[in-house]
């Protein structure tokens, strides 16, 4: 939404700083329901300092609405840079990066917590984790590879201590997070969010899944489990019905990302082949 909202604006600017500059030379234009035609006239040195003013003032808009997009890009860049680290540490066995902490975030609000979850799945794996921390001082671990050959991607999966919404947001810049579930590979509904960055990081393009496109889990221990897509659609942010775990005794992965305009929730489900 952001970048479409820069661009729009970058060319409107742009098309002002044009008239202005012409104004400035002396076009002036004249519209009626027909069409529009320039009239060349001598402007008086009042109006030439004013519009002068302004297509300077345009100027430095467009160069600072520039520099804001170029920013977001590289802050998009880096984020990802962090999160292919995290994936190297882990092939590694060394999973100490230290994440910036700079919050860019849609997340899903989660009042709702369902208690079906079986004990034995809760307490699974902790011997591998490593806890890690955010420069803004969450703590995190890494439980999982999720990776879909279709779209390419590979991330880690990461894990908060407390599930609060400031946690949640600043793991989510780091790499897709766990929002609700049992351990990664276990008998219930696994669920990951992450961000549209609508581009081609993170989660950009999970809204263009389709049934039957495989999706990859690795947990801590090496076990690797292929889910196929079932089902998407979208839901309003407040909706987590999409995080039950009444799965029949399934194994399933949900996965759960932002529209382009950011009003709703794009759910892609998922079930072990």
């Amino acid at each position: 939404m952001q970048i479409k909202f820069y661009n729009k604006l970058f060319k409107t600017l742009l098309n002002y700083v044009i008239i202005i500059k012409k104004y400035i030379i002396g076009e002036k234009y004249e519209s009626n329901s027909n069409n529009r035609k320039i009239i060349y006239n001598t402007w008086t040195k009042k109006e030439k300092k004013i519009y002068k003013f302004n297509f300077l003032l345009s100027i430095f808009l467009v160069l600072f609405l520039a520099s804001l997009y170029i920013y977001a890009e590289y802050d998009r860049n880096k984020s990802e840079e962090v999160s292919q680290e995290i994936l190297e540490n882990m092939d590694n066995g060394n999973d100490d990066t230290v994440a910036k902490n700079n919050v860019l975030v849609v997340v899903l609000d989660d009042e709702e917590q369902n208690q079906n979850i079986n004990d034995q799945q809760s307490q699974l794996a902790n011997v591998n984790k490593k806890v890690q921390t955010t420069s803004g001082g969450f703590r995190y671990t890494t439980i999982a590879t999720v990776s879909i050959p279709k779209l390419n991607l590979q991330y880690p999966v990461l894990d908060g201590e407390t599930d609060s919404a400031e946690e949640t947001e600043a793991l989510l810049k780091i790499s897709p997070t766990k929002f609700w579930g049992p351990e990664p590979n276990e008998v219930g509904n696994f669920c990951i969010v992450g961000h549209n960055y609508r581009n081609t990081k993170f989660f950009s393009k999970v809204p263009t899944l389709v049934s039957g496109d495989i999706i990859t889990l690795t947990d801590l221990s090496g076990r690797t489990i292929q889910y196929k897509v079932y089902n998407k659609y979208e839901v309003a942010p407040t909706d987590v019905s999409c995080t039950t775990q009444l799965t029949n005794g399934k194994k399933e992965v949900t996965l759960i990302t932002c529209t382009d305009d950011s009003k709703h929730r794009v759910v892609v489900k998922a079930r072990q082949v």
